[in-house]
């Protein structure tokens, strides 16, 4: 799955996986400008979450970087704009 662009349900999955769901939260929901705060999620979860998104985009995000992002969308954004730019050779 490595070189894939990072999906709001691919986000929600692995937040799901690496810790649950906090009561009262919809993930189902639009939740791309709520923070991580509010979705119940702790910068321990967002590491293991860049943890996983590395393994599952091949894009590693620094953990400044992973303290930094507050919401899906920017995590989102911080993952996808520091993926491998592929050239094809025609």
């Amino acid at each position: 799955m490595s070189e894939q662009e990072a999906t709001i349900d691919g986000l929600k999955q692995i937040l799901r996986e690496v810790a649950g769901q906090a009561d009262g939260v919809d993930l189902e929901g639009d939740i791309l400008d709520r923070t991580f705060e509010e979705l119940g999620y702790d910068s321990l979860a967002l590491l293991e979450t860049g943890s996983r998104l590395e393994r599952a985009v091949g894009v590693k995000l620094d953990d400044s970087t992973l303290n930094e992002v507050q919401t899906p969308r920017e995590l989102l954004a911080a993952v996808n704009e520091n993926r491998p730019v592929r050239f094809d050779a025609a």
